[in-house]
């Protein structure tokens, strides 16, 4: 499949200090892909990186396949960005922004802007500046969906909605990239509601890829066991195995890409006594948090 989005190698640091240490990962066309990480670990500079308002220090970063840095107004006619403080006239009503708007853009669609907009039964007439922050997201959202984007960029759109309008934005979200094909690339830190909606996904950990795979292939393939809490379980260490060991009063949590026979063979070559062992079934967030750690 092709590629909208390449990054080999991609480094980027703020003076002295690195936030990139050479990701590499592609987003291929069609479907709904994750950048996912905790707080902290280079998701915003990457989305940075790809619109370009930042240049990486090291590796190659191509989008729509120029290189990201030097987009040509072309390529960027295709993108359709959200982040942290679009701009939005609050004494416009919802009928002037959409006729604002469309000029700007020849593939404007305000069927698809007045479908969202007609889901949160509001009136055209009302000024943004009466609105609810979850519903001024949503018209921000609606208005960046009527561009028609090919790749579209949502830099943690759920910022500002309650649960109600994610709920509403993700459903409309999927309808929309299956009637038009586009590509979603999204960060967001409501991991747990990622589950509906992404086919694949990157994570990011301290700024490095710890997972880049389909959403399905890294829930069958990420497990979580757990048995008794020992001295020996105390020292155990993470590794490419066993990628976070987690203990209560009583219980040690091992989380890792493997099945239970390699990681049963790893507890007998550790000397770690397995008394109590069982498999603890997890949700997506669970996973996500098991890769990552809690802190």
């Amino acid at each position: 499949m092709e590629s909208l989005i390449e990054c080999n190698g991609l480094r980027h640091a703020y003076g002295r200090k690195p936030v990139l240490h050479g990701l590499t990962f592609s987003v291929e066309a069609g479907g709904i892909f994750g950048l996912l990480g905790k707080n902290g670990a280079g998701k915003s500079t990457v989305i940075n990186i790809l619109m370009g308002f930042l240049r990486p220090s090291g590796g190659t970063c191509r989008v729509l396949g120029e290189e990201s840095h030097a987009l040509s107004p072309g390529v960027r006619s295709r993108i359709g960005l959200l982040q942290e403080g679009f701009v939005q006239y609050d004494f416009m009503r919802v009928a002037e922004l959409e006729r604002y708007y469309a000029p700007f853009y020849p593939g404007w669609n305000r069927e698809v802007f007045y479908d969202l907009i007609g889901r949160m039964q509001m009136p055209d007439t009302r000024r943004l500046s009466a609105m609810s922050n979850g519903q001024r997201s949503q018209v921000v959202l609606g208005l960046i969906m009527a561009q028609m984007p090919e790749l579209m960029i949502l830099d943690d759109y759920s910022m500002g909605l309650d649960v109600g309008y994610r709920r509403l934005f993700i459903d409309f979200l999927r309808e929309y990239v299956t009637l038009h094909g586009t590509t979603v690339l999204l960060t967001s830190h409501v991991v747990q509601e990622l589950d509906r909606v992404i086919d694949r996904m990157v994570v990011l950990k301290e700024g490095r890829v710890c997972a880049c795979m389909a959403k399905r292939e890294f829930m069958d393939s990420f497990r979580c066991c757990s048995f008794d809490r020992t001295p020996a379980s105390l020292a155990m260490k993470s590794d490419d195995t066993v990628r976070s060991i987690e203990h209560t009063a009583k219980t040690t949590f091992v989380y890792g890409f493997f099945s239970e026979q390699e990681i049963a063979g790893y507890l007998e070559r550790a000397q770690v006594p397995t008394v109590g062992f069982a498999s603890v079934l997890m949700s997506f967030e669970d996973v996500f948090v098991g890769l990552t750690g809690k802190y």
